[in-house]
């Protein structure tokens, strides 16, 4: 596809969106970069899931756990193109000329982009959970899987934190403070520190396992 306007993770090749990411138009972004990060995790998640095999008294947590990374591929994926979206609007806010209606449009548009990112967060903290579980319970032999899968999932946070945390700075562009921010957003600021301490979390996991997944840094 030679419109990067027109590539989606639903209707294009990797190659394509890759190519499109690779170019300087900002639509698809970063942010559509955590989502595409976050279907990855889900994808290992699902994989991990398929070739454990429970005990009988963990076959229920472990359907659950392989049902929902499915449904989280889906969905991250729709979400990495729901960013890419306002992530178009964002940059197209900043090319208007100076004046009232480039103020409003940066703050709509920031809004609308940091919201975006707040749902791509708080979906990818949910999947820390049933990665932790399979950590745990999954298939030894994919061990490595896993915290590839970690790695995927860490990205994502990641790349929502930044977005959000940038996106509710970009709103002081027509003058207000960050606390003045802070105030008129609370959800979407408290949405940054919860996305910290889910990074935290992804760090403590992954260490109580890394160890086995590549053992010869014990050497």
């Amino acid at each position: 596809m030679a419109d990067s306007e027109a590539v989606t993770t639903q209707r294009s090749t990797v190659e394509d969106w890759t190519r499109a990411l690779a170019e300087s138009a900002g639509s698809p972004g970063g942010g559509a970069g955590a989502g595409l990060m976050l279907a990855i995790a889900a994808s290992l998640t699902s994989m991990v899931a398929g070739y454990t095999e429970a005990e009988e008294h963990q076959r229920g947590e472990l359907a659950n756990v392989h049902a929902r990374a499915r449904s989280l591929r889906e969905v991250a994926l729709r979400l990495a193109d729901d960013d890419a979206s306002a992530s178009k609007a964002f940059g197209a806010a900043f090319r208007l000329e100076l004046g009232p209606e480039r103020e409003d449009a940066i703050h709509r548009a920031s809004v609308v982009a940091a919201k975006a990112s707040a749902v791509l967060g708080k979906r990818a903290i949910d999947a820390i959970g049933d990665l932790g579980w399979l950590a745990s319970n999954g298939n030894p032999a994919l061990i490595a899987d896993i915290v590839v899968a970690f790695g995927a999932l860490r990205a994502a946070v990641t790349g929502a934190r930044t977005n959000v945390s940038f996106d509710l700075a970009a709103l002081t562009s027509a003058g207000s403070t960050l606390e003045e921010v802070r105030e008129q957003h609370p959800a979407l600021w408290e949405t940054v520190e919860h996305l910290n301490a889910a990074l935290d979390r992804i760090d403590g996991l992954t260490a109580e396992i890394d160890h086995r997944a590549a053992p010869t840094d014990a050497v």
